[in-house]
């Protein structure tokens, strides 16, 4: 678990920018809708060629009607972190220029790595930096520091010399982010969880997490596809983990350090038949890159970390539909 942060909140999506398209509401969560497949894409860590690989197959089976989530953990551990999110920016473009395609379809989610460099550039406001930072850089955010200018050593000077210090040294990071173009629209646009089969209000789904106002039964689109009509919530994607105790919205940071909870899970959670998630922190080469459990899938080839980028496609309702990896 990471050290206590104190840091103070932020608007969850602010505009997204021309590049990465304004999100349809301040919700936390995106609603996917009633897809005809979700694609999801596992860790990335930085791994531009990898990305390269699963982008290219997915583009030539990619049609209207579905949807692309990647499960967060772009970022971190791999060097070519700008280099990933330019290969991620490209991508979003090509698959917008589709007809009917709309912004919504594509999401990105907020894996462990996208939460620790959001608190690290708010690190003046934690109150023990030191300790923080050295926890960030043990957990893998130390090539993403480097990729946009930053320096460790530089890093922990400025913690220790004062919140004004600290406070320029983030800002020049800051900076270094939005020279980059689109990157601070992605980072600013990154959701906590995706989900099929319903809406989400301004605040969420419901209190049992997750509502059933989706899409009309037996809608359409001009490719033909027609939408079942079984209805439901059924499935749920996340980075890493979630606790089963709590309701969709009042996960926290579970999302990011509940993997335990996450691979015990037996029974479906908050209506959803199937949960997806795209990091497993205990990986090693020894694990597999796909795990299915009853209710459980987890997408983690160890990309970034000696292994291969994994990506499958579900159908609504959870069913998988195609698996690869890269």
């Amino acid at each position: 678990m990471p050290p206590r942060l104190d840091l103070p909140g932020r608007q969850a999506n602010r505009h997204a920018g021309a590049v990465v398209g304004t999100v349809e509401d301040g919700s936390r969560f995106a609603s996917l809708g009633r897809p005809r497949r979700v694609w999801a894409i596992g860790a990335i860590h930085a791994e531009p060629e990898r990305l390269d690989v699963i982008h290219q197959a997915i583009g030539q089976r990619f049609r209207p009607g579905d949807r692309l989530v990647y499960l967060g953990n772009m970022i971190g551990f791999g060097a070519s972190v700008v280099e990933t999110v330019d290969r991620l920016l490209a991508f979003r473009i090509a698959l917008l220029a589709l007809p009917g395609m709309f912004a919504s379809d594509i999401v990105y989610l907020r894996g462990q790595q996208e939460e620790m460099w959001q608190k690290l550039l708010q690190l003046h406001f934690a109150p023990d930096p030191r300790t923080v930072l050295d926890w960030m850089l043990r957990q893998g955010v130390a090539p993403t520091l480097a990729a946009y200018g930053g320096n460790q050593d530089a890093g922990m000077a400025a913690a220790r010399g004062g919140a004004v210090m600290l406070g320029r040294w983030t800002r020049e990071l800051r900076q270094a982010v939005a020279a980059r173009p689109g990157h601070e629209a992605l980072f600013n646009a990154l959701r906590r969880a995706a989900y099929t089969g319903g809406q989400t209000g301004k605040n969420g789904p419901g209190k049992d997490g997750v509502t059933n106002a989706g899409a009309p039964d037996g809608a359409s689109n001009d490719d033909g596809w027609t939408g079942s009509n079984r209805g439901g919530g059924s499935l749920l994607l996340v980075n890493s983990g979630i606790d089963p105790r709590r309701p969709l919205t009042g996960q926290g940071d579970a999302f990011w350090w509940g993997s335990a909870a996450f691979a015990r899970l037996e029974q479906p959670y908050g209506g959803f038949r199937r949960l997806v998630r795209g990091y497993d922190p205990s990986w090693s080469p020894e694990s597999p890159g796909v795990d299915v459990g009853p209710v459980t899938v987890t997408l983690d080839g160890g990309c970034g970390r000696g292994g291969y980028l994994v990506c499958a496609c579900f159908d609504s309702f959870g069913e998988m539909l195609d698996l690869f990896q890269a």
